[in-house]
């Protein structure tokens, strides 16, 4: 919990929450450490949304009717979005609010209409030129704290007692627009992580994405083939709870293939070593920067088959976020 040295108990505070994913947990991330009571407003797009921000400026175009239904009076006083779908919707909020409510926006926006954000949090990997509005981060912002992956361990505990220790996790993301997780990578991955765990005596936890797809077989057969010890292997889909904070939580060993940045940034929330799988060619440039601004900084390192014990800090973009906003806002 952020210390204010204000009373904010009156303060208004939305989340704007879509339905991907990855830019929910950064809008959330920073909603839930910023330590305020907040509304989670949940936003679905409609098609126009594809249109350029310039061209839908400050607006509710891209929202569908029940999303903008339940944007109105009393506005708030700070909205939190992430993402360049949000942006127009955010903008057209503080229209709506006379100019009055705090911006806080994950991810570049876009030029059209970027100084009107009284904050936007970038990663430094994306080379974005410096604003007077604007925030270098590392990674992604995400919910991963301390407290929630001791919840997550506690609820998970009776499940994962009987699998052997020491728990190396893997979690697996999959192919992009522009990049294919190849069966030849499926492959190596699966083999790598495998012989891992059998030299450390243990055991291999797996979770996919919806990313992986069809590679997903192929990655289970070349674990199976080694003889490994699988505790667990979660394809995208499946039915019950997903495993994927569990593993976070329990695993002495974390891999983590590097097509994500958010998969990485949560891994580096851990205590857990982390290795990152990007061999060459298999990711974009922007995500090896990403890459090496970790291992530069000691969350983590690159997965070569060679495992070692080792301390890094916890990682987590959205404190960042949150202690600048309330220095902006003038609460802390």
């Amino acid at each position: 919990m952020i210390e204010s040295s204000k009373d904010t108990s009156a303060l208004r505070v939305w989340a704007l929450v879509d339905e991907r994913a990855g830019t929910a947990a950064q809008c959330l991330g920073v909603a839930q450490l910023l330590g305020l009571p907040f509304e989670e407003k949940q936003i679905n797009y409609a098609p126009a949304a594809g249109l350029p921000n310039s061209v839908l400026g400050a607006s509710l175009t891209g929202l569908k009717r029940e999303s903008r239904d339940q944007l109105r009076a009393p506005w708030p006083d700070l909205v939190i979005a992430a993402g360049r779908r949000s942006a127009p919707v955010a903008r057209w909020i503080k229209h709506q609010s006379g100019g009055k409510c705090f911006l806080a926006q994950v991810m570049f926006p876009g030029r059209s209409g970027a100084d009107e954000f009284d904050l936007i949090a970038v990663p430094r990997h994306d080379r974005h030129a410096p604003r007077a509005n604007q925030l270098a981060i590392t990674g992604a912002p995400h919910g991963i704290t301390a407290d929630v992956l001791a919840e997550t361990s506690k609820a998970w505990e009776a499940e994962l007692a009987g699998i052997a220790r020491p728990l190396v996790g893997l979690v697996v993301g999959g192919t992009t627009r522009r990049q294919k997780f190849s069966d030849q990578s499926a492959v190596e991955l699966g083999r790598l992580a495998a012989e891992i765990a059998q030299r450390k005596d243990g055991s291999l936890l797996v979770t996919t994405s919806r990313r992986t797809a069809g590679a997903a077989d192929i990655l289970q057969k070349a674990i199976t083939d080694t003889g490994v010890a699988l505790g667990m292997f979660f394809r995208w889909g499946d039915t019950g709870a997903n495993p994927y904070r569990a593993i976070l939580a329990h695993s002495d060993v974390l891999i983590v293939t590097g097509d994500s940045v958010s998969m990485c940034a949560e891994a580096c929330a851990t205590k857990a070593p982390v290795y990152i799988y990007a061999p060459p060619g298999f990711v974009l440039a922007k995500h090896q920067r990403f890459h090496d601004e970790l291992f530069e900084a000691g969350y983590a390192r690159p997965l070569t088959g060679e495992i070692e014990t080792w301390d890094h800090p916890r990682l987590n973009a959205a404190k960042d976020i949150a202690v600048e906003i309330r220095a902006r806002m003038g609460l802390a």
